[in-house]
């Protein structure tokens, strides 16, 4: 019996002495042992033996650089970053710290953030130390082109390329860099070399082909944005960019599907991008005479920010789209339809016949008589619905063209209105202006009649 009850003490005895080895091996306490855990990944042991160590140690240097890297470790960047930021207020520097890590991951820290700073102080000193690492001279520039120094930008970035020509991220941030001091020629050679390392780079296809369309390089500059639009993070800047591309090449067919695509891909409408996409497309549809999904477009811009742009003289313009199916009809109406409408316009509306008929650009040119046995000479008309109000340009036109062919009076009505020039040029001439109050009294007249 006392046999048994020796060993039974034995037993526990020995049980006890293992969970104290066992516990001074889990939660070390010394910098040394505390690294080798770090290293191994054992963070949640890490933080608890750090922790205890400055309990008792608040200035040990160490233990909080071991706490700041394992909550680094753990995605905990906030608790990192107060831990890094104190030891680095301290000014001391502990025996197991590696400085170089320990200044990157404080830098970096800092970008997010986005205390500008504070992280190039830390990449600047990172250079005096390091001076043939590439990264740091890139991270520098970055961060100088974000505050818009571009002098010092440039130095820092064109050493880090020096330093790593074949290095993607360098070359782009070299390139934007460039644009952005309109530096056109060495940005795109910049950005071409990144894309030569990083064929996926959706934001350097965009700034390549902003620089393209710069150039006026549209065909091109097309065909790059569609690339940088497979990115749905950019799809809304490429599709606007690429619209108002073909919008400069007059190309309404490529330019709507895009400019489509660009108000779909909106997720912030308040963004100057969002804006813009809808007010191109506006545009577009006006330009198109397909007025309902102009307005619509106006209305939601108008919502979102009034005073945007020319969007509530457009609205006011064409108010009486809403209610008058006459004008509607004149702004809507396809080219074989409108061409019809001008001519009732000339018959009921002036009284007049019509001999022929052509369209023009925004309109349609007519040759109107009294009647067949009139020996009065004909007129000639113009009726435009364009945008644009009607220039003295316009009236000097019509005027010369009449007297080529032997007319003595000419007739131009527009829906949007005439500059002061032409009103005051046409006064002393042989031409009627009808703008567009006149217009629409003629409308109501002409398409009432069957």
């Amino acid at each position: 019996m006392a046999l048994i009850i020796i060993i039974i003490v034995l037993a526990v005895g020995i049980g006890f002495l293992v969970f104290f080895i066992a516990k001074s091996v889990s939660v070390p306490k010394r910098a040394d042992q505390i690294s080798s855990f770090l290293q191994r990944g054992k963070t949640q042991v890490v933080i608890k033996a750090s922790k205890a160590i400055l309990a008792k140690e608040p200035k040990n240097a160490d233990a909080r650089y071991f706490l700041g890297k394992a909550y680094l470790m753990e995605k905990k960047e906030d608790l990192a970053f107060s831990e890094f930021k104190n030891l680095s207020q301290s000014g001391a520097m502990g025996n197991f710290i590696p400085e170089e890590d320990f200044r990157k991951d404080l830098a970096q820290l800092f970008v997010k953030k986005k205390q500008t700073e504070e992280a190039l102080k830390e990449y600047i000193l990172l250079i005096k130390k390091k001076p043939e690492k590439a990264e740091y001279y890139y991270w520098a520039g970055k961060l100088f082109t974000e505050r818009n120094r571009m002098d010092m930008a440039q130095n820092y970035l064109r050493k880090a390329a020096e330093l790593a020509p074949r290095d993607a991220n360098i070359q782009f941030e070299l390139g934007v860099m460039l644009y952005k001091s309109k530096n056109s020629v060495e940005a795109k050679d910049a950005l071409e070399r990144s894309l030569k390392y990083k064929a996926d780079n959706s934001q350097a296809y965009f700034y390549l082909g902003k620089i393209q369309k710069d150039a006026k390089d549209y065909p091109a500059a097309a065909a790059t944005l569609e690339k940088a639009a497979r990115d749905p993070a950019y799809r809304l800047r490429a599709m606007l960019e690429r619209g108002t591309c073909y919008m400069a090449l007059n190309a309404l067919d490529k330019a709507i599907p895009d400019l489509e695509r660009a108000v779909k891909a909106i997720s912030e409408e308040g963004l100057q991008e969002s804006l813009y996409a809808r007010y191109y497309l506006s545009m577009c549809y006006e330009k198109n005479h397909d007025m309902e999904k102009a307005i619509d477009q106006w209305d939601k811009i108008h919502t979102i920010k009034t005073g945007f742009k020319d969007v509530d003289a457009k609205l006011n313009q064409y108010q009486d789209l809403r209610s008058d199916d006459a004008i509607k009809d004149f702004h809507s109406a396809g080219n074989q339809e409108f061409a019809e409408i001008c001519k009732k316009l000339v018959i009921v509306g002036l009284s007049l016949g019509v001999k022929s008929a052509k369209g023009i650009p925004d309109g349609v040119e007519l040759v109107a008589i009294e009647d067949a046995a009139s020996r009065k000479p004909p007129q000639l008309v113009r009726i435009y619905r364009s945008p644009e109000v009607t220039d003295e340009g316009k009236i000097r036109s019509i005027l010369d063209d009449a007297k080529a062919q032997n007319m003595i009076r000419a007739v131009i009505m527009t829906s949007s209105g005439f500059s002061r020039s032409a009103i005051s040029f046409a006064e002393s001439r042989p031409v009627e202006l009808y703008d567009k109050d006149k217009l629409q009294k003629l409308l109501g007249k002409a398409l009432s009649k069957k």
